[in-house]
């Protein structure tokens, strides 16, 4: 298989199925920024983990990489490609999010993303995952996007902040308190 094929070159791409559109699409922008969501947790899954934590980190890639998948089809081929997703991959994020937040401080403030590197990328991977979940959700406007993809999304941007605040425990790290001007 070759990398690269000269067919984007005049800023199209084929969807799966074979039409193509223009690289910025809303289809494009919503699986390309799954597929960054994905980069950012296997950066994190690389930074120091317990086994249970990279075992999940690693089945949030794979989930994440059948919703893109099923993100690239064109709805009315949408029945052919049916995301990896099932109503457990949202309870066992929201178990993993229930078993660390039960260890943590009570939250009083906003927290300002920081305090260590580690922190800091759960943060972006965090806030890449918004902006996916916004795109999936403003491409469900117009198209077939399931309802289960959205509640992913929206589930896993919970855990991940959660994660940054397990980690800056872990880490003895302060979390820095947003407060606003007076």
């Amino acid at each position: 298989m070759k990398i690269y094929t000269r067919s984007g070159d005049k800023g199209k791409t084929s969807l799966l199925g074979g039409k193509r559109v223009f690289k910025s699409h809303l289809r494009i922008q919503a699986y390309g920024t799954i597929d960054e969501l994905n980069s950012f947790i296997g950066l994190v899954r690389d930074l120091e983990q317990d086994q249970k934590r990279k075992k999940l980190l690693l089945q949030i890639q794979e989930r994440l990489f059948s919703i893109g998948s099923s993100l690239a089809v064109l709805s009315d081929k949408s029945q052919q490609y049916q995301e990896d997703l099932i109503e457990d991959d949202v309870s066992d994020l929201e178990k993993a999010i229930d078993k660390m937040d039960a260890t943590l401080p009570a939250m009083k403030h906003f927290i300002l993303p920081g305090g260590h590197t580690r922190i800091s990328y759960c943060h972006i991977a965090r806030t890449v995952c918004r902006r996916a979940e916004r795109l999936v959700v403003e491409l469900g406007s117009t198209e077939n996007v399931s309802d289960l993809v959205v509640r992913y999304l929206n589930r896993l941007s919970d855990y991940l902040f959660v994660l940054a605040r397990k980690t800056a425990l872990e880490l003895g790290a302060d979390e820095l308190p947003w407060r606003p001007r007076k």
